[in-house]
């Protein structure tokens, strides 16, 4: 009786944090989408209040969709944090396969190398980085970003999802080569499944960084026709006059993927996270 009472506690004081958390968390959320739809005087007179019938205005909206090309910038930004997911999980999850699964000489040393990237920030090499696209034609296109953004996730992919591949049953992967399966069906059709939620976590702590970057499309693809959400955004704000209405409304609407590509994961990303915590 005591066990129960003490694990019902414990339930209820995690419920308890994680509604805390919840509500802390999207708190700036709630503030820029609700001064969104706000006249600029009430977003600075009462930030916090709800818009009513003298404060209500969609002008920030409106000056987004018809002020550059929002729903080019949109496509963009998904083509590059879509695409740049796709090449970090597939390279990152057959790298750590092999690191995982393979013991050669040099196994520890490449492992660690790889790991050399979480402790290096990418943007230490943005020169040459520059220099690099430029010899190779690939300045003002989203492939640039695309490559960009897979080099930078491998490192934090291949750490983690090495960990993750080594709890795979051996037995279940020697089984599957005594039927005959060859090395790519065991990773794609016998480990990957079993490692879904490490994959749904590394796919949720690059995706948030990559869409919301603005350093690499404003140094590699500034041009009009490869700007991201995050960068074309910029155009609201200037030197002297930034138009906060439309900022705030650009703001909102490129929350909204985050917030659904978030939700689809999330449940894969609490059982990632929490692998092995409890029993």
């Amino acid at each position: 009786m005591q066990r129960v009472k003490h694990n019902w506690l414990n339930l209820t004081l995690a419920h308890t944090a994680l509604i805390a958390y919840t509500i802390i968390a999207l708190f700036p959320v709630v503030v820029i989408l609700v001064n969104s739809f706000k006249t600029r005087k009430a977003i600075f007179r009462e930030p916090l209040a709800l818009p009513n019938s003298e404060t209500f205005s969609l002008v920030g909206y409106e000056t987004v969709l018809k002020q550059g090309d929002y729903f080019g910038y949109f496509q963009n930004s998904l083509i590059v944090t879509v695409g740049s997911l796709f090449f970090i999980l597939l390279f990152g999850a057959m790298a750590a396969f092999a690191l995982s699964e393979y013991r050669f000489r040099g196994n520890t040393l490449m492992g660690l190398y790889l790991a050399i990237g979480i402790m290096i920030p990418i943007r230490l090499g943005t020169v040459a980085i520059l220099q690099f696209m430029v010899a190779a034609g690939l300045v003002n296109t989203l492939t640039a970003l695309i490559l960009v953004y897979t080099a930078s996730g491998l490192p934090l992919s291949v750490f983690i999802l090495s960990e993750f591949m080594r709890q795979v049953s051996a037995d279940l992967k020697d089984a599957g080569r005594i039927d005959g399966l060859s090395e790519y069906r065991i990773f794609f059709q016998l480990v990957l499944p079993l490692v879904r939620p490490a994959l749904a976590t590394v796919a949720v702590f690059n995706m948030i960084p990559i869409w919301n970057d603005l350093w690499f499309p404003l140094i590699l693809a500034p041009g009009e026709d490869t700007k991201t959400l995050t960068l074309g955004s910029q155009v609201f704000i200037g030197q002297f006059v930034t138009d906060w209405n439309a900022v705030l409304s650009g703001l909102s609407l490129a929350i909204l993927p985050v917030m659904i590509l978030y939700v689809i994961f999330s449940k894969q990303l609490i059982r990632g996270i929490t692998s092995g915590a409890v029993k």
